[in-house]
């Protein structure tokens, strides 16, 4: 089929409507714009269920039962009430007809023959009792029921505005309460395919569909939906691939999917073999999926999970809480043994801990795993295991799982196992693995998550900071090497604060070196400096972390620093030390503990030390949480496998590793986090790959050389290359997207290309979506250059190439604020701009910066209002001319007056009539320049703040107001009205029909004495602030 780029929304919406109805035999509900739409079409439901031959009563029953749990409010929030809807839709409808009567499970939909339901599709469907007319794009019902929600957009714009349109309409003010029986919500253009998620859904979350050994591409729209919507697959990710995770519904990444399905064929042929899902794919949902698929195979089946992660083990329990299959985590090898020789539990959960021994000598040394196994063998006599055990195996590339798995073996010579790893196998390990598990069931690499945008790349840098601040000369050019490109207000505040260091820093120790090197990043580098990111240090043993964070807390980072490792601090420990020298170390560590966890809860320290286990939960949540108050974590072995944290930025290393626990490591920083999260970054001190030293870039060398280069291949890449590209290729953007401007290419050229001829051509689409295309090209040009701009001669530019950046960075961030300002769009951009305005503060402001800040906590109408004709000292030197400054104020004015519209349409009707006259007086030059602005001024007025217009004193809130201007001006008729409104409305009537209903009957008596529509009066007071509720 071909495909017109930057086709209308409206002819991709009637192929993707065919596309249901032809080739996937969903049928045609029809255009159901202006009807009073409901999620749960009971008609449809009613007779599919008749169509199965379910009786009229059990139907009529079954119906009321899903009714009953379709509602929001009194504290039930969106999340549960989908939650118990899907319960109910896939376990079925529990059904008693009487007293005395035997309980009968009325099933909704069956799952078992996928053809026998019945799929429809609807668009633009309406849905009353919202605040503003909400029609979603396309409604995919499944015998009646609501279950997936499609918005779609052309190809000319973002996929991001159908996602965002999605959550929007989840919020209460809209149509939350049809998103209760949604299972999937889609969105979707012809240039970036599908993107998917569920209710509640963050945007930066959303996934994209991928079918398994695909080519990459940039998205096919209509194959897309054509796999996911296919009626086998579509039930089957609804029934197989959903799961409610401690208050976050979640749903399964293609690789998930694709893993699985290649492990239930496996299974059914009664083999096993190992999954590698890279770090950061979600491996334990994987896990639970697979789990929940074998035991509702029925034939007494039974999963043994076999891991060392307590977060795992946690997960598996709460995520289980929410199916029907109950998980008994066992105590001992001992127990363990007496649950698999009974058939009591099918779900089995046993937790081996490894705590802080040595990759090498682990085997030898993990007493708790030897006492787990001595269990096992001593216990074995008259050892029957009941049931089909499927046994899974945490993280199998680990040297003891062999160990384990040999007498797990012989304990269960009839079981199948299967073995998850994040990691790739080493060299040495990969034969024996294939011999124990049976082969690779499905794998998912590191750089196909990244191509799949699963998880970030990962940029290293290897810093020798011994040599870098070995003098004080060295000292200096450290320290221009990580301002260089700053402007010098910033250079000058950094200086302030670090002047005596010239002194200090050639003379301290290696560690005080790093300290600071970290420091100044935290003031420098993009997201540790905004706080929207934060780091993560590795020592090389509790005792260095307790220097570290001894020096970080005299700093200024106290109580935005911690340590997590599993030391206790215990002072008999201390004192039974061997030597003086150990026992110094084990009193400094104590000390070091109880100070950090008494000035975090801010208590004594003998009240504090009975919080140790709190603290290191308290503070990993704050590192997620709130980045800007956990900067630093400084870890030794703990949080290095099995620690999610999308906040974490930069892994800094000071300490030997390899292999699997490098590669665990440094996963901590892949993790998605909006927009501002562009890589994860690796900073090494202790040169693990021998880039400085053999000065080569292979980074499956050396560090990595246990494992298979393939195996390993685009894991980490050098971060100044990679800088350098992504700053070429953000700049060959921008150029692509301005190349169309008329010469001269002066501000008026850039505004007519992008806002059009006048204040109305400025909010079409085309020129919005241009915009908005641009807006972001310039962000990503502005991060690119910030990550880069202090180092912009070490990766490969000569100080004249380097002012030119400067020069290009300056100038498109100046025609970006320039154009926002205006188009009216300034002030719509100014909370998510924050890492924005601290880069372009950082590397491109100078003497100028004061100027546009103007607009950051103030708006240019309100500038306008206060500063009358005088504004024009306000704008920058591109707007200061008549015609460009009476554009952009109208632009703005115009803007104002178009979103505020629907809450007073009479009055803003009428403000639009008298920004119309203006404008013509302005072009055809009967009005001075001077008393066109002041007559501007007195719009700008009347449009921001109506209050202020000439109603009478009693009428004197927008509510009233726009009852006053849209339906009477009877001032006592419309207090009588507003009275009625306040003392009617229930709380949630927004979004209750029977609450909607009950006000109306109240409010009814009173539009018909002015002969008034009670539902146009109605449509207008929902649009209100004052009357949410």
């Amino acid at each position: 089929m071909v495909i017109n780029i930057g086709q209308s929304e409206r002819t991709t919406q009637n192929r993707v409507v065919a596309l249901f109805c032809e080739k996937l035999g969903y049928r045609y509900l029809g255009n159901l714009q202006g009807l009073a739409n409901k999620n749960i079409r009971e008609a449809d439901l009613l007779a599919w269920l008749a169509k199965r031959g379910v009786s009229d009563a059990l139907a009529q029953s079954a119906v009321k039962s899903l009714q009953s749990l379709n509602h929001l409010g009194g504290g039930r929030r969106l999340y549960d009430a989908n939650g118990d809807i899907y319960q109910l839709l896939r376990y079925g409808a529990k059904v008693k007809m009487g007293v005395g009567e035997q309980t009968q499970t009325v099933w909704l939909v069956d799952w078992e023959n996928p053809q026998n339901n019945d799929f429809s599709v609807a668009e633009e469907v309406s849905i009353p009792g919202s605040q503003y007319d909400k029609r979603p794009d396309v409604v995919l019902y499944l015998n009646g029921i609501a279950v997936a929600v499609l918005e779609l957009k052309r190809s000319s714009v973002s996929v991001s505005e159908g996602i965002r349109q999605n959550i929007a309409n989840q919020q209460r003010e809209f149509c939350e309460t049809f998103f209760t029986t949604v299972q999937l919500l889609f969105a979707g253009n012809d240039s970036e395919g599908l993107r998917y998620g569920v209710i509640e859904t963050p945007e930066k979350y959303y996934l994209k569909w991928k079918e398994d050994g695909a080519p990459d591409n940039l998205g096919d729209l209509d194959a897309d939906l054509s796999h996911v919507c296919e009626k086998s697959r579509f039930l089957e990710i609804l029934h197989d691939f959903m799961v409610f995770d401690n208050g976050a519904k979640k749903t399964c990444r293609p690789n998930q999917y694709f893993g699985i399905k290649a492990a239930q064929a496996r299974l059914n042929q009664r083999q096993g073999g190992i999954i590698w899902h890279t770090q950061g794919s979600g491996k334990s949902l994987t896990m639970v999926w697979l789990a929940q698929w074998i035991l509702e195979r029925g034939g007494n089946h039974r999963v043994l999970i076999i891991t060392d992660r307590t977060e795992l083990d946690e997960q598996i329990k709460k995520v289980f809480d929410h199916t029907q299959n109950e998980i008994y985590r066992t105590k001992s090898g001992k127990d363990l043994l007496n649950v698999l020789n009974e058939n009591e539990h099918s779900l089995i959960c046993s937790l081996v801990h490894k705590f802080g021994s040595r990759e090498e000598t682990e085997v030898e040394n993990d007493a708790e795993l030897n006492d787990f196994l001595n269990n096992i063998r001593t216990a074995k006599g008259g050892f029957s295991p009941k049931g089909k055990i499927v046994v899974f195996v945490d993280e199998c590339h680990r040297t003891q799982s062999g160990k384990l798995h040999e007498a797990m073996k012989s304990l269960l010579p009839d079981a199948i196992f299967v073995g998850f790893t994040g990691t790739p196998l080493l060299k040495t390990d990969k034969k024996q693995s294939v011999e124990v598990f049976g082969g690779f069931i499905h794998t998912y690499k590191f750089n196909e998550a990244v191509k799949d945008g699963v998880v970030l790349d990962l940029l290293y840098e290897a810093r020798d900071i011994e040599q870098s601040l070995s003098s004080r000369k060295r000292v200096d050019d450290w320290f221009d090497v990580k301002t260089r490109g700053m402007t010098d207000i910033a250079k000058t505040q950094l200086k302030q604060r670090w002047g005596t260091m010239q002194k200090l820093l050639s003379s301290k120790n290696r560690l005080e070196k790093i300290v600071d090197d970290i420091l100044l990043d935290m003031e420098t580098k993009p997201r540790l400096s905004d706080g929207s990111g934060n780091a993560i240090l590795v020592c090389a043993s509790v005792y260095e972390a307790c220097q570290c964070y001894e020096l970080f807390a005299q700093s200024g980072l106290k109580n935005k620093v911690a340590i997590v490792t599993s030391f206790k601090p215990d002072a008999q420990a201390a004192k039974n030390a061997v030597s003086a020298q150990a026992q110094n170390e084990e009193l400094f560590k104590y000390s070091i503990y109880r100070k950090m966890i008494a000035d975090y809860y801010r208590e004594g320290e003998e009240k504090a030390a009975a919080l140790v286990e709190q603290f290191e939960t308290d503070v990993k949540k704050r590192f997620i949480e709130q980045p800007a108050q956990m900067k630093l974590l400084i870890v030794v072995d703990k949080l290095l496998t099995g620690f999610d944290a999308p906040s974490a930025t930069y892994l800094y290393i000071d300490k030997k590793m390899a292999d699997h626990n490098l590669f665990q490591a440094i996963c901590r920083v892949n993790r998605l986090d909006g927009e501002s999260k562009t890589y994860g970054y690796v900073v090494d001190y202790r040169d693990l790959f021998k880039s400085l030293e053999k000065a080569f870039k292979d980074f499956t060398k050396e560090a990595f050389e246990g494992y298979e280069p393939s195996d390993v291949e685009g894991l980490i890449k050098d971060r100044l290359s990679t800088a350098k590209e992504d700053l070429e290729t953000a700049w060959e953007a921008v150029q692509m997207m301005t190349e169309n401007v008329l010469a001269p290419k002066t501000f008026p050229e850039y505004k007519a290309y992008f806002c059009g001829a006048d204040d109305k051509t400025n909010l079409q689409t085309e020129y919005q979506s241009k915009r908005l295309a641009f807006y972001r090209a310039a962000a990503k040009l502005i991060r690119a250059y910030g990550a880069i701009a202090n180092e912009l001669v070490e990766a490969g530019y000569n100080k004249i190439q380097a002012e030119e950046w400067h020069k290009r960075v300056k100038n498109i961030t100046d025609l970006r604020d320039e154009l926002k300002i205006a188009s009216g769009d300034y002030v719509d951009f100014k909370t998510v701009d924050a890492d924005m305005r601290y880069l372009i503060n950082q590397y491109v402001r100078a003497e100028d910066s004061e100027r546009l800040d103007t607009f950051d906590n103030v708006g240019l109408l309100d500038l306008l209002v206060s500063r009358g004709a005088d504004i024009v000292e306000d704008l920058p030197e591109e707007l200061k001319d008549k015609k460009s400054m009476a554009e952009t104020i109208e632009n703005n004015i115009r803007k104002t007056i178009v979103d505020e519209n629907p809450t007073n349409p009479k009055y803003f009707e009428k403000m639009s009539v008298l920004l119309d006259e203006l404008i013509e007086q302005r072009k055809q030059e009967v009005v001075d320049y001077k008393k066109y602005l002041e007559e501007m001024a007195r719009l700008a007025e009347q449009v921001k703040r109506p209050q202020g217009s000439n109603y009478p004193k009693e009428i004197n809130t927008p509510g009233k107001q726009a009852i006053f201007d849209n339906f009477s001006q009877d001032t006592d008729w419309v207090l009588s009205l507003d009275h009625a409104i306040q003392t009617n409305k229930q709380d949630g009537y927004l979004t209750n029909k029977m609450k909607q209903k009950r006000l109306r009957a109240q409010l009814k008596p009173l539009t018909d004495e002015k002969g008034l529509d009670i539902d146009e009066v109605f449509e207008l007071i929902i649009k209100q602030t004052e009357y949410g509720a």
